[in-house]
């Protein structure tokens, strides 16, 4: 049978968030069901819960930063058993035969992976995300967190560490590469935590000189404004590969100014609007414009196994359930060093 748990939830797009009570299905024999410990705060949960993306599904239980240990298992499950530290990320299922799913591209599934929330399971039914007590997934949508990691610092990996860990992996970050984080956020703090500990030589590209001290603590070599016009001039060329977290429209020109031949401008950030840009950028210097999602599950629990033997983890504040609307504000006026994480023991 269902369980009924409570959870924070918006009513409708941009309502604040409220506690209210979800049913979670019945554990099924390839299911597990998690307590959940900690769930991180994403821009993106503030995307979707006030529309910013297109039509959303409300009631929306927001939250793919899921970490928690296991307290029950189907009868089919053999990754995983009760009392494990485990952790959910943006996808709780895929197709699982496309090729892409084949490959352990999960998250490209070419019929469409489905979200940890704001999405459809197989039966039609809304999925409800980790601003929750419990959650029942898939075992094969499930990842083991290492005992390095502490659950708390943990529960951000599984986006905002995967979705930086993916690209500069795939980019091939490492020594003799110059890398450069365009934004010291959610998301850059560990693409900054992450390019370091990968061994590229690491430099932050931020609006201000602000969070300096912070960015050549957590592994940065250089650090940059922006809103200097001089950053430009003196960076051009100078770099492999670019890793943008913002969430803002960007000058695309002047970044892909920045690069090397061959050099790569990805995005992980996802602006609400479009952006503009001079194809002229991108053919002097047989220059790349890409973007990335998140990881497969193979390359989430890689990225796991990364952070524990590196000693990496998010920096994080831990608030109450009832702060929530609090921190999606906070969070909009980039308040925050660097992740919120709520403990779903408030809720």
């Amino acid at each position: 049978m269902s369980t009924t748990v409570a959870a924070y939830a918006a009513p409708s797009a941009k309502a604040p968030l409220e506690r209210t009570t979800i049913e979670r299905r019945e554990v099924g024999e390839f299911d597990v069901l998690i307590d959940i410990k900690f769930a991180g705060i994403c821009h993106s949960d503030i995307h979707q819960a006030r529309e910013g993306w297109g039509e959303a599904i409300f009631p929306m239980v927001p939250g793919h930063e899921i970490a928690g240990v296991v307290e029950a298992v189907g009868s089919g499950v053999t990754k995983f058993a009760v009392g494990d530290r485990v952790g959910v990320g943006c996808m709780v299922d895929s197709c699982r035969e496309c090729e892409n799913c084949e490959a352990g591209l999960e998250q490209y599934c070419l019929k469409g992976n489905v979200g940890t929330y704001n999405a459809l399971d197989k039966n039609g039914e809304p999925t409800y995300g980790g601003y929750s007590e419990k959650i029942v997934v898939d075992e094969a949508f499930t990842v083991r967190i290492p005992e390095g990691v502490a659950l708390d610092e943990a529960a951000p990996l599984l986006c905002a560490g995967i979705t930086t860990y993916s690209p500069l992996k795939h980019w091939n970050a490492g020594p003799g590469k110059k890398v450069a984080v365009v934004g010291l956020g959610g998301l850059g703090h560990m693409g900054v935590k992450l390019a370091h500990a990968l061994g590229a030589e690491v430099t932050v590209l931020s609006q201000s000189l602000r969070k300096q001290e912070d960015g050549l603590k957590l592994g940065a070599d250089h650090y940059y404004a922006t809103s200097d016009p001089a950053t430009f001039e003196k960076l051009r060329g100078s770099f492999d590969l670019i890793l943008s977290t913002v969430s803002a429209p960007l000058n695309l020109d002047a970044y892909l100014s920045l690069l090397k031949t061959d050099g790569a401008f990805v995005n992980v950030g996802a602006p609400e609007e479009p952006v503009a840009l001079n194809l002229f950028s991108v053919i002097a210097g047989r220059k790349t414009l890409a973007g990335s999602g998140i990881g497969g599950i193979r390359e989430t629990q890689e990225m796991l196994d990364f952070c524990a033997e590196h000693g990496l983890g998010a920096e994080i504040e831990l608030i109450r359930a009832d702060q929530i609307n609090e921190a999606y504000e906070r969070v909009l006026a980039s308040d925050v060093r660097y992740r919120f994480v709520i403990d779903t023991a408030t809720i």
